[in-house]
């Protein structure tokens, strides 16, 4: 598998309008020079407990007025105009919030253009979704959001969400998306008579290097939208809080300990959908981000979520930042296929790889090879693993790199099956065949596996079998790190990731995968 202009790094898929964006939305590096480490270690001395207890105190403070404010409410009441008393309530709680903010290091919030009123927009979409920092717009505006119905057993801050009339997404209930989508159509559908609904159609958090797929959930009503877009532009980004990268607390640590931080909001247009996009939730999905996209300057890719899922698998072999199998899962999902459901395939790919040994195949014969026909996205595809830019590619290394996208932390079982499809007769593969083997696993150009071979090959006979490297990876689970990060690719390539067992994020993902598969325009397999 190589890196070439057809398929270099992570955002290499999405249309590059405005120049090519790092390597993954899903990364967040932060290097700090000397003189900032000094200023950190002051400020975490000083500054940073009193921000941190004003912070806490002034979320303490708003809980008895949510409460209050919550108590009794029931849903007719809600779509009634606010009553004077709870008016107060509501200017209360917004200055209490803002005196959070500012207690943070967020000394003054740049707004630009107008929000819309709820009868001209009755959903907000905001992106770039990089960090919970992004609560800001949602405190100031008290907009609904879309939450996680575990959020409101939380203490104190459950409180304060309940107070915003959120859409609760249930993961007991298999139905639950689909009744989300339902109500945020009735609410938005209630000319104002409901507060707006704030939606990060992004689903997860990004380092806003690019502007991710948007989920289609907030565009399915088929309502005018009203574009938000955020930025950060501080010296020093301590914002983003991304999959791989600073964690939670270590965020909220070196946030607090800035002097000042700061964060613009700007109110796009109201977008009205034409006919063809009300019917069309994909279409006008994107669309709009293609009109936030220019508004922030940044380019758009059709890397999703769950191709973050995929880069931090947790496998024993990492995925490095530059690795070309986020590029490869796109295109998987481009053809109509859904990795997580390939397992049967994948064995049946595998029996015809295994037939075929060591031939290579062209373009026309690789579209037999997966019965479907020619496209712009199968040559991409096909370009992925074309080496040599010969025309022809090794069908092991296509086999080896789905085996990785349909079961991404199970490593062992991708290895077997490589073993299977390099081995001689004797059941043996040299030091080249695993070369092949790891880099195609791992997505990359070249990989250095001398270290690790000779590492397995304890008698120095010039070849391994699957058993010896089992029994190796059993004694020693971190290898790829004692003998293939560690070599070549420095601790820069694979970075820490978030300890987190759930999307990070304000707003849940809510989309139906009905919806998904409906309106995405899918290759049709030969008969």
């Amino acid at each position: 598998m190589k890196l070439s202009s057809r398929g270099r790094g992570c955002c290499a898929g999405g249309s590059r309008e405005r120049g090519p964006p790092p390597r993954s939305p899903f990364v967040h590096q932060l290097r700090f020079s000397p003189l900032e480490k000094a200023k950190i270690a002051f400020m975490t001395l000083t500054l940073f407990p009193i921000r941190l207890f004003f912070a806490a105190f002034m979320m303490l403070l708003a809980w008895p007025f949510a409460f209050i404010a919550s108590m009794g409410s029931d849903e007719q009441e809600l779509e009634k105009p606010l009553s004077w008393w709870r008016k107060i309530v509501d200017v209360l709680l917004k200055a209490i919030m803002r005196m959070m903010w500012l207690a943070g290091g967020f000394h003054w919030i740049n707004v630009k253009g107008r929000r819309a009123l709820p009868a001209e927009a009755a959903i907000l979409t905001v992106a770039p979704h990089s960090s919970y920092f992004d609560a800001i717009p949602v405190t100031m505006t008290f907009a609904s959001i879309v939450m996680k119905a575990e959020s409101k057993d939380i203490p104190v801050w459950g409180t304060l969400i309940k107070y915003i009339r959120p859409v609760f997404v249930s993961r007991s209930d298999q139905d639950s998306r689909r009744k989300t989508v339902e109500e945020i159509k009735r609410r938005a559908q209630s000319d104002g008579k409901w507060p707006q609904i704030m939606i990060f159609p992004e689903g997860t958090c990004t380092n806003r290097s690019c502007l991710i797929t948007f989920k289609p959930g907030a565009f399915i009503p088929g309502v005018p939208v009203q574009p938000v877009v955020l930025r950060y532009p501080n010296k020093l980004d301590t914002i983003t809080w991304t999959w791989q990268g600073p964690g939670a607390f270590e965020i909220l640590w070196l946030t607090l300990c800035q002097f000042h931080n700061s964060v613009e909001i700007e109110f796009l247009p109201v977008y009205i959908p034409s006919e063809e996009e009300r019917k069309n939730p994909v279409l006008y999905a994107n669309n709009v981000r293609r009109v936030m996209a220019e508004a922030l300057g940044v380019s758009v890719t059709d890397y999703t979520f769950e191709d973050c899922q995929l880069a931090l698998a947790e496998g024993q072999l990492r995925l490095p930042s530059d690795t070309c199998l986020l590029e490869f899962a796109k295109l998987v999902r481009s053809l109509g296929l859904k990795p997580e459901t390939l397992e049967d395939d994948l064995d049946k790919y595998a029996a015809s790889a295994m037939k075929m040994k060591k031939e290579k195949i062209d373009l026309k014969e690789f579209s037999a090879y997966l019965e479907f026909p020619v496209s712009h996205t199968l040559e991409s595809m096909f370009a992925l693993f074309d080496e040599n830019d010969d025309g022809v590619i090794d069908i092991r290394e296509f086999v080896i790199a789905l085996s990785v996208v349909c079961k991404p932390s199970k490593t062992l079982e991708t290895i077997q099956l490589a073993f299977q499809l390099y081995q001689s007769e004797s059941g043996t593969i040299t030091e080249e065949d695993l070369a092949h083997i790891l880099k195609t696993a791992m997505g990359v150009s070249q990989i250095n596996v001398t270290h690790l071979f000779r590492a397995v090959d304890e008698e120095e006979k010039g070849k391994i079998t699957y058993d010896d490297f089992y029994t190796f990876a059993e004694l020693h689970p971190h290898f790829a790190e004692d003998y293939l990060y560690a070599d070549q690719m420095g601790a820069e390539s694979t970075l820490e990731t978030s300890s987190l067992s759930a999307p990070n994020g304000i707003c849940t993902d809510f989309s139906p995968d009905s919806t998904d598969d409906k309106n995405k325009t899918l290759q049709k397999k030969l008969n």
